[in-house]
């Protein structure tokens, strides 16, 4: 029924499009030579079965659409399709069997210097790099499903990658056991919305130097070191969860370099860490969870003017750990789950200021080991010292407004 409604609106847009069949007893037998044949705009419909063909190359206009089990078959020969059109779309394919090389980038769709490119409901399996966009534009990646099976990080590629790239809405898509879910670089009004990526070896996802960028909903689950966003600006990341990113140099989220952004609405759990910030400025972290996580929040040296605004910070071992005695950085009305304060007057907000930076969290950046020693009555006396006479962390790095209940949200 999918495919029938999609071809008759298709057919009702371009009306001289000729629409072509692969099977094994149609006209065309190979999806390579259906390609070859069709004109600019013509649609080819692939039927049920295995096709053992790679580099398959389109360089015009076309729509391809697969049946219900229509395999491609890449038999780890090298790349299985590449686009080098304008107004292409492919949906409903499963994509098995990409080469895999140390020189060269095999993907199972690769689109290069494209627009107006759609790639819809896609099943990608035993793949070096799943969809790789070079140079490509205005257009969408959705519902896709990429199961990598990737051992270490030098023999394995990335799920979704995208360089070079600008106006792309990658949504939908479930992303897995590869080596970073989904990486951008040098990549520009972006959107990224609503998908899964678990399982991954290193970053469940990666980008670099792009700007202008949007997350919302996704999920990053159980990643080798968890989400790495660095060197850009303009970054908004609303409500995505990051869970179970654990591991001795893992994290939910790792900020690095990042100016003008906006972390909101997110939820962090049970992560090493749960955001690592260096270097990054003129941030807003605003109504995200930090809940059961080694620590909430690191944040290391050169971060200024960001604000730390009404997060609910629930049974971390650590809320905030901070390297500098020097801070320019504000907390204003979060919940404290260890604030131990009082509320007289009933409106809410504590009367003592929480000061979060414990003096345990500061000796464990430089002496690890002592982490043993964690829920020792020896550790409390040291942070209440602390806490009454600061000298190892900055005596402005205070919430003087904190609040006596857990914020809500208002998540779905």
């Amino acid at each position: 029924m999918y495919i029938l409604t999609f071809l008759l609106k298709l057919s009702s847009t371009t009306v001289s499009a000729q629409k072509l069949e692969v099977c094994a007893s149609c006209e065309f037998i190979s999806i390579t030579e259906a390609v070859e044949k069709a004109k600019d705009f013509d649609s080819i419909l692939v039927r049920n079965g295995i096709y053992k063909e790679y580099n398959i190359g389109i360089a015009k206009p076309l729509t391809i659409i697969g049946e219900h089990n229509a395999v491609i078959d890449g038999e780890n020969k090298g790349e299985i399709i590449s686009i080098q059109a304008n107004n292409v779309t492919i949906v409903g394919l499963t994509l098995i069997n990409v080469g895999t090389s140390y020189t060269t980038d095999f993907a199972a769709v690769r689109v290069v210097k494209s627009e107006n490119f759609v790639l819809r409901n896609l099943k990608l399996q035993r793949l070096f790099f799943g969809i790789y966009l070079e140079k490509a534009k205005n257009g969408k990646v959705l519902d896709n499903t990429i199961i990598g099976d990737a051992v270490d990080e030098f023999s394995s590629g990335n799920g979704i990658q995208l360089w070079h790239c600008r106006n792309v809405e990658v949504r939908g898509n479930k992303v897995q056991n590869v080596r970073d879910g989904i990486y951008l670089e040098f990549s520009d009004e972006i959107s990224i919305r609503n998908n899964i990526s678990s399982e991954n070896l290193r970053y469940g996802l990666h980008f670099m130097f792009s700007n202008n960028d949007t997350y919302v909903n996704n999920l990053f689950e159980n990643n080798g070191a968890g989400v790495a966003v660095m060197f850009s600006r303009f970054i908004k990341m609303q409500g995505n969860t990051f869970r179970k990113n654990w591991g001795t140099a893992s994290f939910g989220l790792l900020l690095k370099e990042i100016n003008d952004s906006e972390i909101l609405n997110n939820n962090f759990e049970e992560n090493t860490v749960g955001i690592n910030v260096e270097g990054s400025n003129r941030v807003n972290y605003f109504h995200n969870d930090f809940k059961n996580n080694g620590w909430a929040l690191k944040v290391r040296g050169a971060c200024y003017n960001n604000i730390f605004k009404k997060n609910n910070f629930l049974y971390n071992s650590f809320d905030v750990s901070y390297n500098s005695k020097l801070n320019d950085n504000k907390f204003n009305r979060n919940y404290w789950s260890n604030y131990t304060g009082y509320d007289l007057d009933k409106n809410g907000i504590g009367d003592v200021p929480y000061r979060p930076v414990k003096l345990f969290s500061y000796i464990v950046n430089r002496t690890p080991e002592v982490i043993i020693l964690l829920r020792s009555l020896f550790i409390d006396i040291i942070d209440f010292s602390e806490k009454v006479s600061p000298i190892f962390t900055p005596d402005n790095l205070i919430d003087e407004h904190p609040l006596l209940k857990p914020i809500n949200h208002g998540r779905n």
